[in-house]
């Protein structure tokens, strides 16, 4: 049977990086989006400035959360990864297969 290393290491690498930073920021992006149109119409189509100013502070605060959950979700597989308490060039050598 497989060590636990191994496997995280084939469920890490199935997906390529690209895919999963798409993946988390997918949602996010789309609410921001949202969001800037609000505050648009909000501040220029019906005149209230101040719910316009409100509502176009949101999209960096979304972006904000999204970014912390993706960098927290990152760091769990470095960490199920590298085997924490490991000194780095010995975590090095069992990812690369040397030990």
């Amino acid at each position: 049977m497989a060590s636990r290393q191994q496997l995280t290491e084939q469920d890490v690498t199935e997906k390529q990086p690209e895919a999963i930073s798409d993946e988390a920021m997918g949602p996010a992006v789309l609410a921001s989006a949202a969001s800037v149109g609000l505050s648009l119409y909000y501040y220029f189509i019906r005149g209230d400035r101040q719910l316009g100013t409100f509502v176009g502070l949101w999209p960096p605060t979304i972006l904000a959360f999204a970014s912390y959950f993706n960098q927290r979700k990152m760091r769990r597989q470095l960490e199920t990864l590298t085997q924490p308490g490991t000194k780095l060039r010995e975590a090095f050598d069992s990812m690369m297969g040397n030990r």
